[in-house]
């Protein structure tokens, strides 16, 4: 884990530091301030932080209205003791909480009015709006760039809050995964569901259901999700067979459905926008294949002599390369495909000739270009 620089790694740490660190929890007393924190967090923190980058006369980047259909302008929560939902909220969350860590739970946690007073002595912190902070507002962005992140240095740092943190752990201790289980009244499941669902619909506006309500949508998630599956399955499959019989591109479809409401629509697809650069060209169709067992500084020549400057590369999750960060210096003379298996914690079969990598560049003047998938073939 020390040398895994992998950004699932990191995510996954950091949820086990919170459990097991930062926001352990040892009495129902701390189990209901964490509650009432990632109430205040969730529901009124982060729609103030969100209304406060993002007005409600604010723009896109286009210039059109940043709070059009389909988008709600939301409202922050303002907690009330008094307000049952709220309340009912605090208190499952409380309670599968110390479920989790195995505290006991008190008779008066089922006595609304010393739950309240419970409540009310929790300190929250007052929101200050955090600056310079940037929501892509593109809705035609791609997600193609990697992180920034320095994703070992961030690992090393948890591993050692991690590594004093246990040592004040008690030598019995144990957590335990709760399994959701929608049609037990009494375990506070879909409260917590309910809860969650009906306070998010409040923060935009959104008529809100009752516990009965909410269990029959979360019974149908799962069979909506095969649903729809299978229907794309067939479209795709419908696709492949005249792939297979040689058909000309005007038989093909593209479909969108909608099963909600239900929408069926289907159009001839178009062609990809071609992207040129000097004499290149290409589509997002296109993989540019590198045939050898090339070191990173050799890739990086390679898009040299393109005109390209490759600033940021990436395998799955994992950030293996960043001109920002200096210690990666250290890595230029290494191979590609070590690089991919130390720190990406890819696992590349014997008879598999190639790998794939996710390249960031730019032009001389510094502009962003989108290049294709990048496969090298080491073998």
């Amino acid at each position: 884990m020390k040398s895994a620089g992998d950004a699932q790694a990191r995510e996954l740490l950091e949820r086990v530091v919170e459990c097991l660190v930062s926001e352990r929890c040892e009495t129902f007393e701390d189990c209901i301030s964490w509650a009432r924190r990632k109430f205040e967090d969730y529901f009124s923190n982060r729609v103030k932080q969100l209304t406060y980058t993002f007005p409600e006369n604010a723009t896109t980047s286009g210039g059109a209205p940043f709070w059009s259909a389909p988008k709600r302008f939301p409202k922050p929560l303002e907690f009330s003791s008094n307000d049952p939902s709220h309340m009912s909220l605090i208190a499952a969350a409380s309670i599968l909480r110390a479920n989790t860590y195995g505290i006991p739970i008190p008779e008066w946690a089922s006595n609304s009015k010393e739950l309240a007073e419970a409540v009310d002595k929790v300190q929250i912190s007052v929101f200050k709006p955090k600056q310079g902070v940037k929501i892509v507002t593109d809705e035609k962005a791609t997600n193609m760039h990697p992180s920034t992140i320095d994703d070992s240095a961030v690992i090393d740092n948890l591993i050692r809050t991690l590594e004093i943190g246990v040592k004040n752990l008690s030598s019995g201790f144990r957590m335990s995964p709760i399994q959701f289980e929608k049609d037990d009244d009494t375990n506070y499941h879909m409260d917590l569901i309910a809860g969650f669902a009906n306070m998010r619909a409040r923060n935009y506006s959104i008529p809100e259901v009752d516990k009965l309500k909410a269990k029959f949508i979360a019974g149908r998630i799962i069979p909506a999700i095969a649903t729809t599956t299978a229907m794309a399955t067939g479209l795709v499959c419908l696709e492949l067979y005249k792939v297979i019989l040689d058909h000309k591109v005007e038989k093909y479809r593209n479909t969108f459905a909608n099963l909600a409401l239900p929408l069926f629509s289907m159009a001839e697809p178009v062609p990809p926008k071609i992207i040129k650069h000097g004499v290149l060209s290409w589509s997002v169709w296109d993989r540019w294949v590198i045939a050898g067992n090339l070191t990173l500084r050799e890739l990086l020549d390679w898009f040299q002599d393109k005109g390209l400057s490759a600033y940021s590369i990436s395998c799955g999750q994992s950030l293996i390369y960043n001109s920002i960060f200096p210690k990666h210096k250290e890595r230029l003379d290494r191979k590609v495909v070590d690089l991919a298996r130390d720190i990406a914690k890819l696992e590349i079969p014997p008879n598999r000739r190639h790998f794939d990598i996710v390249v960031a560049c730019e032009d001389d003047d510094g502009n962003d270009v989108d290049v294709p998938l990048i496969s090298i073939c080491f073998r």
